[in-house]
């Protein structure tokens, strides 16, 4: 049925084409359909017939409807609504007869003056009228939308040229990530572009895609992360430095994660992890307020407050809180937690992992997913901090905090690692492991060692999650709700 829709659409190009450009690029709307009812909208239909305004506006048809000499169209411009009506006597016998042949998903142009309707509706008269685009491929089922996911994600304009109410969800989306640009130049970062294309790839414990250069006749990485480049934009004298930028990261595809993903990174010198819990505070409790009206933000029924301060929580008072059973001997105890983890259906952490780590570890397992109202979760193993600054109470841990919010990570920083001589021990160390097998571990990273021998200036780093946080304002299930065009196997149709 749809292959017999699609060539009946294409006999109707093929006469558009035999009639003259069956492509036009030379209408110009002047009005938009948001305009005329913010303008026209409250007005009567007798000031509506005494004024008589004029408007020139184009859009795709959603709905039709025909009555003897007349016929009413609903068309969609940049998502909003808006009648067109047309009648046999105004537009003449032959354009009436040459629109009866257009179709649903048609994209058209209409000069005419406004009224309302009977009923009320604001609607445009048509005195010209003209077809700008032929749609070829039949709309979705009644232009309500694509039913299936798969689908919907796949050809996610379909839907939206139909004007499906997901529109309002990349709106916020793009109205947050404006947002959080002012944050950040108000407080006068700087906004930078690091290379997407790395020698080596660093910032993250994740696995990379890897490309080559032909140009260059060498591999190169896409970035994981931009934590490592604007480090050295601090020690060329940029004292204050954000980018909002894509990440890629070779690994698993879930609600939560995709290969391609939004990550906004900030470093700013002088400044302490902190520092840094009290920024993230406030940047998301204005986001709060400007995207969902205040500080508190309904996510899948939950609701979340974003007043201050938020709480805070080491990893083992986190376990404690769903097992206070656990004693602080039991969580300090390799011997326990081993034992902890082996019950969950995870897999199975080194055999030299520190108690620290395997504290970590089951804090993942058990204790995460609970974190409902914005958390941060501070007291991270030094271990799995490879570039945050060791605290100086307790070298085991680093001064580093991760933000968890409705069970998941939103946010991470800590204060960053400026000795050059412990950060390349450290980066042989991750070498080691990577040579071992660790997919995860990072390279050594000679010019970011050099990076440091200039001198790096005390400095606090942060990274938030863009996708994730679009998710928890837009109310989404999938981090695949929140991307225009996530990744997805390839189709077989």
């Amino acid at each position: 049925m749809r292959d017999e829709l699609f060539a009946v659409r294409r006999e109707k190009l093929a006469r558009l084409r035999q009639a003259g450009d069956a492509y036009p690029n030379d209408f110009k709307p002047s009005d938009s359909a948001a305009a005329l009812r913010a303008t026209h909208g409250e007005k009567t239909r007798e000031q509506l017939a005494e004024e008589s305004p004029q408007a020139t506006i184009a859009g795709r048809i959603i709905l039709r409807r025909t009555m003897g000499k007349s016929v009413f169209w609903t068309i969609l411009d940049e998502g909003e609504r808006l009648q067109i009506y047309a009648n046999r006597t105004v537009i003449g016998e032959e354009m009436f007869d040459e629109i009866g042949r257009w179709d649903i998903g048609d994209i058209v142009g209409i000069d005419g003056e406004l009224f309302k309707t009977n009923a009320g509706e604001l609607t445009l008269r048509a005195r010209k009228i003209r077809i700008l685009v032929k749609s070829l491929l039949p709309p979705p089922e009644k232009f309500r939308g694509v039913a299936d996911s798969d689908a919907r994600y796949r050809r996610r304009y379909i839907g939206l040229a139909a004007g499906a109410e997901e529109r309002k969800t990349f709106l916020l989306r793009a109205d947050m990530i404006r947002r959080i640009r002012e944050f950040f130049h108000a407080r006068d970062y700087m906004e930078a572009e690091t290379p997407i294309l790395q020698p080596i790839p660093g910032g993250a414990a994740a696995r990379p895609f890897i490309t080559h250069c032909g140009a260059l006749d060498c591999d190169f990485y896409l970035r994981i992360a931009q934590e490592l480049y604007i480090k050295k934009m601090l020690v060329a004298g940029f004292h204050r430095v954000f980018e909002l930028n894509r990440n890629f990261r070779n690994e698993g595809v879930s609600a939560r994660h995709n290969p391609e993903f939004t990550m906004l990174e900030f470093n700013a010198a002088y400044q302490t992890g902190e520092d840094f819990i009290l920024l993230i505070e406030e940047l998301l409790r204005d986001l709060a307020r400007a995207l969902c009206g205040g500080e508190t933000v309904v996510y899948r029924g939950q609701k979340l407050s974003f007043a201050p301060p938020f709480a805070r929580m080491s990893p083992a008072e986190a376990i404690r809180k769903n097992f206070p059973q656990y004693s602080d001997s039991d969580l300090q105890s390799a011997e326990f937690l081993r034992a902890r983890l082996a019950e969950c259906d995870c897999e199975s952490p080194p055999p030299d992992s520190s108690a620290a780590e395997l504290q970590f570890a089951l804090f993942e397992e058990v204790a995460e997913s609970s974190l409902v109202q914005p958390t941060f979760i501070v007291d991270y193993p030094a271990a799995l901090s490879p570039l945050a600054r060791r605290r100086l109470d307790n070298p085991d841990l680093a001064d580093r905090f991760e933000l968890f919010i409705a069970g998941r990570e939103i946010a991470n920083g800590f204060s960053e690692l400026n000795d050059p001589a412990m950060q390349a021990e450290i980066f042989r160390r991750q070498a080691a492991q990577k040579d071992a097998g660790d997919d995860e571990a990072m390279h050594y990273d000679e010019d970011y060692i050099c990076a440091l021998q200039c001198g790096l200036p005390p400095n606090a780093g942060g990274g938030i999650g863009i996708d994730r946080l679009a998710m928890l304002f837009t109310d989404s299930p999938s981090i695949r709700d929140v991307i225009m065009f996530p990744q997805l196997r390839p189709s077989d149709s």
